[in-house]
């Protein structure tokens, strides 16, 4: 069975478009979009951090694309485990992305030492799903002060 996108002739470089997928994710490359993600929103799950941040107007040329960065310390191992635990995140945020994610918004995903690499992928899907629900919830309401 061929995916989706792919041309029905089988040959690759007369596609008309680019796959379905990557169409609207692009990967965050900058440290400075790293650290602003940062010092926005995060939601911690078993496998892995979350940070996710809304883009302000004019930030950057295409405001309506899901940006997504991929990050493990030397916690996680060797650089073997980071490019595994990076590899398996990559996997479920093409996956889940497209799907939860908002236009106009960040995410960077962060692997967490043995569990990243470790856990079963369909718990890895479970853990974004969670965590972008979350993220995405409004705040729990405070109540006013009474005076």
């Amino acid at each position: 069975m061929t995916p989706p996108e792919a041309p029905l002739d089988g040959n690759a470089s007369r596609r008309e478009k680019p796959p379905a997928a990557s169409s609207c994710l692009q990967v965050l490359k900058k440290r400075s979009d790293f650290l602003l993600a940062a010092r926005a929103r995060k939601q911690g799950v078993g496998s892995m951090m979350v940070q996710a941040r809304k883009r302000r107007e004019g930030e950057t040329e295409q405001s309506d694309q899901i940006r997504v960065g991929f990050t493990c310390s030397k916690k996680v191992g060797n650089a073997v485990a980071r490019n595994r635990a990076k590899r398996r995140m990559r996997e479920v945020a093409r996956a889940l992305l497209p799907i939860l994610g908002k236009p106009g918004w960040d995410y960077v995903l962060i692997g967490r030492a043995e569990t990243t690499a470790a856990r079963p992928f369909e718990d890895l899907k479970g853990d974004l799903k969670y965590a972008l629900n979350k993220l995405h919830s409004p705040g729990p309401k405070r109540a006013a002060k009474s005076k």
